[in-house]
């Protein structure tokens, strides 16, 4: 079974990069794709960042590991980007393979929010973590919850970090962090 863990990267971290290790070992997954969204419904407007550039980030912090892959589909495909249209993609792509829809505890709890949310246990098995404890409470779209290790690192205080001139060393991987340097990412104040 593929995990497929999707988010907006802004930027990719170790507590990303963590959470999609410890749900490859413990869910025995045979691969986990990292899939950046172009246009996150929730987040219109939102991306410090543009798509090219949290793509490539992904694809810097997982250089060199072979169970994790980028996957481009929803920065190719106009659009929001909703869920249930890349798992559709996904099974026509690759038909009879298994995925896991791996979704933090925070965004399970908005589930019944996305679009044709309903869909989604019949195009992936949905598994929901969360971190020291943090689960999600039941709902019946998630079949089952797995706990990933506390990091307390957030892609909001990267940025925040960056526009103030600190440090983000230690925070995520250094090829992505020489990356927002040498593109300028993230220099402007948030709002």
């Amino acid at each position: 079974m593929i995990g497929l863990l999707g988010g907006s990267f802004d930027p990719i971290h170790h507590g990303h990069l963590l959470a999609a290790q410890s749900l490859y070992e413990s869910l025995e997954l045979s691969a986990v794709w990292l899939v950046p969204a172009g246009q996150q419904p929730f987040k219109a407007g939102m991306h410090a960042a543009s798509a090219e550039d949290r793509a490539a980030m992904v694809g810097l912090a997982i250089e060199g590991v072979p169970h994790f892959k980028l996957e481009r589909m929803e920065l190719e495909r106009p659009g929001p980007s909703y869920t249930v249209d890349t798992l559709q993609a996904l099974r026509s792509r690759l038909p009879g393979q298994r995925f896991a829809l791996l979704v933090g505890a925070d965004a399970a709890q908005e589930l019944p929010q996305w679009h044709q949310a309903d869909a989604l246990p019949g195009l992936a098995e949905v598994i929901a973590f969360g971190r020291g404890g943090q689960l999600a409470g039941p709902h019946p779209l998630v079949s089952r919850q797995v706990e990933v290790p506390v990091v307390q690192i957030s892609a909001t205080e990267i940025r925040r970090r960056v526009a103030g001139g600190r440090s983000i060393r230690y925070w995520l991987p250094e090829a992505v962090a020489q990356y927002i340097a040498r593109r300028g990412l993230y220099r402007k104040t948030e709002a």
